[in-house]
């Protein structure tokens, strides 16, 4: 497979070749026809790629202030880190996609293979979509007209917005290919409309579509022309589909406005409000979100759940229909709109041609007619010097943020043989795997597990895939590093302790668990100050874990398992670690339930009893201040305290000879948790946590968890 990735970092447009994903419940793999460059949101992505990262900052002054509360907390070699790590993962360009179903996946029942369908996948020659985000194309309708029914529908969904009647004045500020697909959508639904661009060919089209227009290059005020256009009255509706810095658009649009006017924000622009112009005349203004309901409800877009027909009228899906349906009538006129052509082999021309034409407007790529697309399971992507049997030969399965910030780069640190990385749809396999020196990327998760040449494997993936992995691994015999948690239920867990114990004992494979807290330095200097007392401790860890929506996935119990199985596991293992003994006792409370919080269970005490007396209590809290450190820990015992701030400051109280151990740099132990695990495969040694604790954390965090959900 190929496809089109940009990277964010350096502004580099490149096409790579990847293994072909794999299909999943309820989506479809589509051989690709044709795709459409959407000229103003591709050309903005490569215009910021290629910004320096000054020019980034003021593009996007809100994600500067999350990067300065993230040193306030982290510390600025962290932050710096993490900043750069996001920019350089290359981003898929496209979202206007035409081609044949190839695969069906489980659940799917509305489509067949060899339908021709539109979709929002990338520039790829084979993609997976989810069902809801696809459309039967009509048999009247060609792959190329048919390739403009997604950007069609962003313009729809303004309009839905804006809900103009038969015979109102419309305004459309911005004639660029949304800007022309809305204006004929207006027209089509009975509207007068006012095409306002700074680009006369662009207008001349508008004009061909039965639009009048206004050219403020030509000394055009939009103001007057949109009031004389009204009639004097005031127009009934303004949308926006420019894209621009500048607030001018939304102020010209509330001037030429009548009393009550709607105004409905669909491209991008400056949104510096005057509220004067919006209070006397009590006009509307809303920001459309993308092609319609639907739009970014991972239930709605990955799990396939569609909203009712009698409660939400217009889906995302059924706006790619609609518009389909005015493209078969002949009433979307879309063929005047195409200025380029560009074979998909030939793609980094066609974004030079988008970089450096600002006249072009619809640019297509066609992919080969009827050629099948090349069953490619692996690529292959550096020499292989996956030689040494004796040392470790790891595959790793997921290449996600953590995967690819963290983990991958702790294992290459740790001299780790990286042989093959698996990732179900295969560009960040390929992406991170280039980079880090693996052999080869792959989607078959299933061959890599059962390859003989590799010994180790690392999981870093979903939680609710981990216990199943883990099993597979360990059956295989493989030594297994997985992200925590080990298991989100007990049946997971169950599993994995039968697979481990089942081992044959000439193939018995280490299991690490990623609580790599417990290696962190300053916490190894707080277990070394603590080995000389001999009484028993009581520890406060105070987690600000931070809020986090309730629909993601890691709140979700099926999925994530919730924060407390995902996360608060880390402190458990920590907990345990310090005191040094067995847990004996378990208590929990959450915060009660509030029609002000979604979410409760991330909110609350954990206490551990363990078997010298000692005690300690987990506070996990998700509705703290960011500003606050995220993570402190407090060991009391023998008239002596310890406290360490976000893995960055240790100070000691009543230590002879220690007062504090601070650090530059945020250190949480992930580099030398895999190198320990590394080591001790190496040298034919012991996993770094013993087994048994590691199946007690699992048990325990399963524990609380259950105390917490039984309580109302």
């Amino acid at each position: 497979m190929k496809q089109i990735l940009q990277n964010m970092g350096n502004g580099e447009t490149s096409l790579i070749t990847s293994p072909n994903p794999k299909n999943k419940s309820g989506h479809l793999l589509i051989s690709s026809s044709v795709s459409l460059i959407s000229v103003g949101t591709e050309r903005m992505l490569v215009d910021f790629g290629k910004a320096s990262l000054i020019e980034k900052a003021r593009k996007q002054p809100e994600k500067v202030k999350m990067v300065l509360d993230k040193v306030k907390t982290d510390g600025l070699l962290t932050t710096v880190d993490a900043v750069r790590s996001k920019l350089a993962q290359p981003l898929p360009l496209g979202y206007c996609h035409v081609g044949k179903v190839k695969g069906i996946g489980k659940g799917v029942k509305d489509f067949a293979k060899g339908d021709r369908v539109v979709s929002n996948g990338p520039h790829a020659d084979l993609v997976r979509v989810a069902k809801n985000l696809c459309a039967k194309i009509p048999d009247n309708v060609d792959d190329e007209s048919a390739a403009f029914t997604v950007l069609a529908s962003i313009g729809l969904q303004g309009i839905r917005l804006a809900n103009p009647t038969l015979g109102e004045s419309v305004v459309v500020i911005g004639a660029g290919l949304i800007g022309l697909l809305t204006t004929q959508l207006l027209i089509a639904n009975g509207c007068r409309v006012l095409a306002i661009d700074f680009d006369e060919n662009k207008l001349q089209l508008a004009k061909f579509f039965g639009a009048q227009t206004c050219n403020p290059s030509l000394g055009e005020d939009p103001v007057t022309q949109g009031l004389s256009f009204s009639r004097g009255k005031g127009v009934d509706a303004v949308l926006i589909t420019a894209s621009t810095d500048s607030s001018d658009p939304v102020s010209q649009a509330a001037n030429m406005s009548r009393k009550r006017g709607r105004i409905v924000l669909v491209g991008v622009t400056g949104l510096e409000l005057n509220r004067s112009e919006f209070y006397q005349k009590e006009l509307s203004f809303q920001v459309s979100c993308s092609y319609g309901p639907g739009r970014y409800d991972d239930s709605y877009e990955e799990q396939g759940n569609d909203y009712p027909l009698g409660f939400v009228r217009w889906t995302e899906q059924r706006n790619f229909v609609a518009i389909l349906d005015m493209l078969s009538a002949g009433k979307l006129n879309v063929e005047s709109l195409i200025s380029h052509k560009f074979l998909f082999e030939d793609a980094l021309s066609a974004y030079e041609t988008l970089a450096n034409n600002k006249e072009a407007l619809g640019i297509l790529l066609q992919y080969k007619a009827d050629s099948p697309v090349e069953t490619l399971d692996y690529v292959e992507l550096n020499d292989n010097t996956c030689s040494d049997k004796s040392k470790p030969i790891v595959g790793f399965i997921g290449a996600g943020n953590y995967a690819s910030r963290i983990l991958i780069p702790a294992f290459k640190a740790a001299n780790a043989q990286l042989h093959t990385i698996a990732t179900s749809g295969g560009i960040n396999s390929v992406i991170h795997g280039k980079n880090n020196g693996f052999y080869q990327a792959t989607t078959d998760t299933k061959a890599m597990l059962e390859n003989g040449d590799i010994n180790t494997i690392a999981i870093v993936t979903q939680h609710n895939s981990h216990a199943e992995f883990v099993s597979k691994a360990l059956k295989e015999g493989k030594n297994v590093f997985v992200e925590k948690p080990l298991a989100i239920n007990q049946q997971q867990l169950d599993l994995v302790k039968k697979a481990y114990e089942n081992q044959p004992s000439e193939h018995k494979g280490r299991l690490l668990v990623g609580f790599n807290r417990r290696f962190a330095p300053q916490v190894i200097k707080m277990k070394a100050l603590l080995s000389g007392v001999k009484q028993p401790k009581s520890i406060i860890m105070t987690m600000n874990a931070g809020k986090i929506p309730a629909e993601h996935w890691t709140q979700d119990n099926e999925v994530g398992g919730g924060r407390i199985i995902g996360e608060a596991c880390h402190f458990i293992d920590l907990m345990r670690f310090l005191v040094g003994e067995e847990i004996t006792s378990i208590q929990a409370q959450r915060m009660g339930c509030s029609q002000s919080m979604e979410i409760v269970e991330d909110k609350a005490a954990i206490m551990l009893g363990f078997a010298d007396g000692s005690f300690g209590t987990i506070h996990y809290l998700a509705n703290g201040a960011a500003s606050f450190p995220k993570e402190r820990i407090e060991v009391f015992t023998d008239g002596k305290v310890l406290q360490l701030d976000n893995f960055r400051k240790l100070m000691g109280f009543g230590f002879k000879g220690f007062k504090k151990m601070n650090l530059w740099q945020q250190d949480k132990g992930q580099k030398a948790c895999v190198a320990s695990f590394m080591l001790s495969i190496t040298n034919a040694t012991a996993s770094p946590i013993p087994v048994a604790e590691i199946f007690e954390v699992a048990q325990v965090t399963l524990d609380v968890a259950k105390i917490l959900r039984e309580q109302s």
